[in-house]
């Protein structure tokens, strides 16, 4: 039997085309089969969806979030992370090599992309793989034989210290051709740090990591690309600072993409006043310039992605004191509704600049085309209510963690729908 469904005057956003507008969306056998003002012919089986104060738009893309299998299916597990994204509406989610085995072999590599072939229903799932052994710093992964197994890029979740193997790695990698992830930060100067280092840490009482553990890092990555040219992907830029060398960086023409995770958007040092585990966070909340910089940063298109950086914890591992939490929270279903919610409906962003930092530009970062949304294209898109109430519990979430500030409260707007071609079958 024919798929096909019709909604009826849905609000389409296109990042790619910079068109919003208000339009009749008929799909096909998951393509799309006619966008108009008005559609009148339609097949006998048609399902009508009336759009009116709906959303529609291209899927969201998360560029990193942490799955808890193999090692910590406590925590998380490919399905139920895999689950989550799609009510979230990220149709595209990149994991992390931080399981256990950490993935720097091909045996890991295999392990997964086997798992995720055995989902039900999935977003698009793809895997980075490390760039050094366990991603320690120390020794260099066989970045060849990762890339032949099908790696969706290399990264490691903390600053490579040893700046001689940063060196050898951007040198080895650049004719690979695949995506790198630097994390901006550098362990010596962030030492124990809990929290931005400043006025707040110490009234709080929590040891501060400085604002230049990360830009001493960022300008040390930039003089490498500057000479070695490989494209970098600067990973969770969270200080005003970093903005504007990022910002420096660009304008001198340096190959580089940057990202900010949405909590830093949304929350500063002011939030963590009532000690809440759920916001120990890597990179930590800044003050207050430094997330209006990087609102500034995602409107001007210095900052390219807003990510989720999904991180799932179970009850005992987060009830503990702030400075003994590990760092991390879930977000892949809050993300949209609580970015549009304090964002856009504020102002301070178009739907289309939000929409563009979690769909298009996260594609582009990892150097996957970008297509607008005409007919014959597949029908990579969620439906989104912006106005759809619901509380955030067990009831309602899918992912295993219950490590968010927003456990227990009203959340306004909820994606009602993902859809992918039944085409897109491939993890490529």
């Amino acid at each position: 039997m024919t798929t096909s469904t019709l909604f009826r005057k849905v609000r389409l956003l296109d990042p790619f085309s910079n068109t919003d507008t208000i339009a009749d969306v008929w799909l096909t056998e998951g393509k799309i089969q006619s966008i108009n003002s008005h559609i009148d012919f339609l097949n006998p089986d048609t399902t009508v969806i009336e759009g009116q104060g709906l959303i529609l738009g291209p899927g969201l893309v998360e560029l990193y979030s942490y799955s808890g299998e193999p090692g910590f299916e406590y925590r998380e597990t490919l399905a139920s992370l895999a689950a989550s994204a799609i009510a979230g509406g990220f149709t595209r989610v990149a994991i992390l090599p931080d399981t256990i085995p950490a993935i720097d072999t091909l045996a890991a590599l295999s392990f997964l992309q086997q798992k995720s072939q055995t989902l039900q229903i999935s977003p698009k799932l793809y895997f980075w793989g490390n760039l050094t052994v366990g991603g320690k710093g120390r020794e260099m992964t066989e970045l060849i034989e990762l890339a032949t197994g099908g790696i969706l890029g290399f990264t490691d979740s903390q600053g490579i210290e040893d700046l001689g193997l940063l060196r050898r790695i951007l040198e080895y990698i650049k004719p690979i051709g695949k995506p790198v992830a630097l994390v901006p930060e550098c362990r010596s100067l962030k030492g124990n740090g809990v929290m931005r280092e400043g006025p707040l840490s110490i009234r709080y009482g929590l040891v501060g990591n400085p604002h230049i553990s990360e830009t001493t890092a960022i300008a040390t990555i930039l003089e490498m690309v500057t000479v070695i040219n490989t494209p970098v992907h600067l990973r969770g830029i969270s200080t005003h600072r970093g903005v504007e060398l990022v910002a420096l960086g660009k304008a001198k023409g340096i190959p580089i993409t940057a990202s900010t995770s949405w909590l830093n958007l949304l929350l500063d040092t002011q939030d963590i006043a009532n000690y809440d585990p759920n916001l120990r966070l890597e990179p930590p909340l800044g003050y207050v310039k430094d997330r209006q910089a990087l609102k500034d940063g995602v409107k001007q298109g210095i900052i390219d992605a807003i990510t989720v950086n999904h991180r799932s914890y179970n009850y005992e591992e987060k009830t503990v004191p702030f400075a003994q939490a590990p760092p991390g929270a879930i977000g892949l279903e809050l993300a949209l509704p609580l970015l549009w919610e304090n964002l856009v409906v504020s102002g301070e962003l178009t739907p289309l600049q939000l929409w563009r930092a979690l769909s298009n530009n996260p594609r582009r970062c990892l150097g996957q085309e970008l297509t607008p949304l005409k007919v014959g294209q597949p029908a990579e898109l969620i439906l989104f209510d912006p106005q759809k109430l619901w509380t955030v519990d067990s009831s309602n979430l899918h992912c295993l963690g219950i490590n968010t500030s927003w456990w227990g409260r009203q959340v306004k707007g909820r994606v009602v729908m993902s859809m992918r071609s039944p085409t897109q079958k491939s993890n490529d």
